[in-house]
C-alpha cells in the first residue's frame, strides 16, 4: 500500500471506531452491535481497512499488546476485600469449571457442525471460553443488576480471559507441530507460562509501586508510567512465551487495586477512554478481515453451537459453579444467562487462524469467521435480553435514586433525612468522628471510609451511587472533589456554591454547576438553618408554599433532581419538593 493509502486507512478506521461507539451510545445499546458490522461492512466494501495491509506483520504483536493495556485497567478495578461470602468461590468455579465445560461442548460440537477436523475444533473450542470485560462491564453498567452480581460477573470475565490466552497458544503450538505429549507436559507447559506471567505481574507492581508510592509522581507522570510498565511486562512476557502478557497485565492491575497504602494517580478516565479508544480499533480491524465468502454456508450451523453453548453450556457451567454457596436462585439463573464473547475471543482468532490455515490444518479458515458469528450473536442475545430476564428474576438493583451525601453538619443530616422520607436510598459520608455519630444517630446509612476514597484512585469505585452532593464547609475540599469524582459517578456530581466568585483557592477556579443557585449559598443556608429554617419534604402538586426555597425534587421514578445555578426544575404534580422552609419550620416532616 502507497503511503497515502496508509494514511487513509488508519484514518477510516480511527473515524469508524469512534463513530460507531457515537452512535451505539445515542441508541443505548452495547457498542459492540454497531462496531462489527460497521468493521465488516467497510471491510467488504475497501481494501483500506484491512489490518494485514496496513500492519502487515505488526498488527498480531500490537493486538497482544492492546488486550494487555485492556485487562491492566480491569485489574484496577478488582478489589479482593469487595469479594464477600461464598464470591470467591463461585469465581473461582465459574474459570476452571467454564473452560473445561465450554471447551469440550464446542470442540465435540464443531465437528459435525462446521465440518472441521478435530486440532481446528479443539482450537475453536479454546478460543471461545472467554468472555471479558469489555463487553460483560457494558452490558451490566446497562442492566445494573446487584452489586453481588456485578462483582462476580467481572472478575470472571477478567480472570478467563488470560487464561484462555495462554490454553489458546499452548493449543495452537500443540497442533503446529502435532505435539503427542500427554496431559503431564500439558499440565507442565501451562504451569510453565502462568509462572511466567505471575512473575511479571508481579516485577511489574514492584515497579509502579516503587515509581508511584516512592517518588510519588503527578498525575500525569503517573499515569504514564503505568500505561508504560504494563505494555513494556506485557511485551517481555509475550517475548519468553506467547501471550503470557495477558496474566502479567491483569496480575499488575489486581497489584496495585489491592496493595495497601499505594495512591494511585487520578487519571483513571484517561485509562478509560484509552481503553475505549483501544477496543473501537480492535473490533473495526478486526471484523474488517472476515470476508463475506467466509461466511457462506457456517451461519446457520454456527447459531447452532451457539444456542448449545446459551441452553446447555453456560447454565451447566451456573449450576455447577453456584452449588452448595449463599447465592439466591434468582442470582444463580442470571449467571447462567450471561457470557458474552468479546476482544479477547476475537484477537485470539486473529491471531491464530492465519497460521493454522497457511499450515493446512483442515477447517481453519472457518475459526476466524465463526468466532466472528459467535461474538455478534452473544453479544446481540444478551443486550437484547439482560434486562427483562434479571427483571424476571427479581435481580436488577432498585430504580430509586440512591445520592451519597458528603458533609456532616446539622442541615446536611436535616437534608439525608428529608431524601430518605422521600423513599431514597441515602449514604451519607462525613469525616470527622463527631459528625459520623450524628449519621448513625438520625438513622442514616454511613458510607465506608474508602468509598470517598474512590474519587483519587485508592479505593473502588462508587457502585450504585447515581449522584454526589458535596455539603462540607471547605469549599476548596467541594470544588476539587467535585473535579475528581466526576469521573468516577454515573451520574451528577454538584457541590455547594462558595460564598463569593473570590473566596477560596480552588473554588472560584473550578467549573460545574453549584447548588441552589446564587442566592443559597453555602454560608447564608448554613444561617438560615441557624435561625430557625428547617428541610422539609412536600408534594409539589400544590405549588411551593410562601417562604420556602426549592433544594430538589423527587419524581415519580425515584429521580433526583436538583436545583443549580444553572437550571432550576418545573414540579409536576406527582413529584415531591424536598425545601428549605422559613425560620422557626420545624422538620424533616413529610406532609401527605
Amino acid at each position: 500500500m502507497t503511503e497515502n493509502q496508509i494514511l487513509q486507512g488508519l484514518g477510516l478506521i480511527v473515524v469508524l471506531a469512534v463513530g460507531s461507539q457515537l452512535v451505539a451510545s445515542r441508541l443505548r445499546i452495547p457498542a459492540l452491535i454497531v462496531l462489527l458490522p460497521v468493521g465488516f461492512t467497510a471491510g467488504a466494501l475497501t481494501d483500506l481497512v484491512n489490518p494485514d495491509k496496513l500492519l502487515g506483520d505488526a498488527f498480531s504483536p500490537m493486538v497482544s499488546l492492546a488486550v494487555a493495556v485492556i485487562l491492566y485497567e480491569a485489574g484496577l478495578g478488582l478489589d479482593i476485600s469487595r469479594l464477600h461470602g461464598h464470591m470467591h468461590r463461585v469465581v473461582a468455579r465459574l474459570i476452571w469449571i467454564g473452560v473445561l465445560i465450554t471447551w469440550a461442548v464446542t470442540a465435540v460440537l464443531a465437528v459435525p457442525l462446521l465440518g472441521m477436523s478435530k486440532s481446528s475444533a479443539v482450537m475453536l473450542g479454546v478460543i471461545l471460553v472467554v468472555s471479558g470485560p469489555t463487553v460483560v462491564g457494558p452490558l451490566l453498567h446497562f442492566v445494573r443488576p446487584t452489586e453481588r452480581l456485578q462483582r462476580i460477573l467481572i472478575w470472571e470475565g477478567s480472570l478467563i480471559d488470560p487464561v484462555g490466552g495462554i490454553l489458546g497458544a499452548l493449543v495452537f503450538h500443540a497442533v503446529v507441530a502435532s505435539d503427542s505429549n500427554e496431559l503431564p507436559g500439558k499440565i507442565g507447559q501451562f504451569a510453565a507460562s502462568s509462572a511466567v506471567g505471575l512473575i511479571g505481574g508481579a516485577v511489574g507492581a514492584a515497579v509502579l509501586w516503587f515509581l508511584l508510592g516512592r517518588l510519588h509522581l503527578g498525575e500525569v507522570l503517573g499515569t504514564t508510567a503505568q500505561l508504560a510498565a504494563a505494555v513494556g511486562v506485557a511485551a517481555l512476557c509475550d517475548a519468553i512465551r506467547d501471550d503470557t502478557g495477558l496474566i502479567a497485565a491483569v496480575v499488575m492491575g489486581m497489584a496495585l487495586a489491592n496493595l495497601p497504602g499505594l495512591s494511585l494517580p487520578a487519571r483513571r478516565p484517561f485509562l478509560e477512554t484509552l481503553v475505549s479508544l483501544i477496543i473501537g480499533l480492535l473490533f473495526i480491524s478486526i471484523s474488517a478481515t472476515v470476508t463475506p465468502a467466509s461466511l457462506r454456508h457456517i451461519v446457520l450451523p454456527t447459531l447452532a453451537l451457539v444456542a448449545a453453548l446459551v441452553l446447555v453450556a453456560r447454565p451447566l457451567v451456573a449450576w455447577l459453579s453456584t452449588a452448595r454457596t449463599d447465592l439466591p436462585r434468582g442470582e444463580r439463573a442470571f449467571i447462567g444467562w450471561m457470557a458474552p464473547r468479546g476482544i479477547v475471543a476475537a484477537s485470539t482468532a486473529s491471531t491464530f487462524s492465519a497460521a493454522l490455515v497457511a499450515d493446512h490444518v483442515g477447517g481453519a479458515q472457518k475459526i476466524l469467521p465463526a468466532t466472528f458469528l459467535v461474538i455478534v450473536a452473544t453479544v446481540t442475545l444478551y443486550a437484547l435480553s439482560a434486562h427483562p430476564v434479571a427483571r424476571r428474576l427479581g435481580v436488577l438493583r432498585p430504580a430509586r435514586a440512591r445520592p451519597l451525601l458528603v458533609g456532616g453538619d446539622p442541615w446536611a443530616i436535616d437534608l439525608g433525612r428529608a431524601l430518605s422520607s422521600a423513599g431514597l436510598d441515602v449514604l451519607m459520608w462525613a469525616g470527622r468522628e463527631e459528625q459520623r455519630d450524628l449519621i448513625r444517630g438520625a438513622g442514616l446509612r454511613l458510607a465506608p471510609g474508602e468509598l470517598l476514597a474512590a474519587a483519587t484512585g485508592e479505593g473502588a469505585e462508587l457502585e450504585g451511587i447515581t449522584g454526589v452532593l458535596l455539603l462540607t464547609e471547605e469549599d476548596d475540599f467541594n470544588a476539587l472533589a467535585s473535579e475528581t469524582l466526576r469521573g468516577s459517578v454515573d451520574g451528577f456530581v454538584h457541590r455547594l456554591g462558595p460564598p463569593g466568585r473570590s473566596h477560596g483557592v480552588v473554588a472560584p477556579y473550578t467549573t460545574g454547576e453549584t447548588l441552589f443557585g446564587a442566592g443559597l449559598s453555602r454560608p447564608e443556608l448554613t444561617r438560615r438553618y441557624g435561625d430557625g429554617a428547617r428541610i422539609v419534604s412536600l408534594p409539589a402538586g400544590n405549588g411551593i408554599p410562601d417562604g420556602h426555597a426549592l433544594l430538589f425534587l423527587v419524581r415519580p421514578d425515584g429521580r433526583l433532581v436538583p436545583v443549580t445555578d444553572a437550571r432550576t426544575p418545573l414540579p409536576e404534580v406527582q413529584d415531591t419538593a424536598i425545601l428549605l422552609g422559613p425560620a422557626r419550620t420545624r422538620g424533616p416532616v413529610r406532609v401527605d
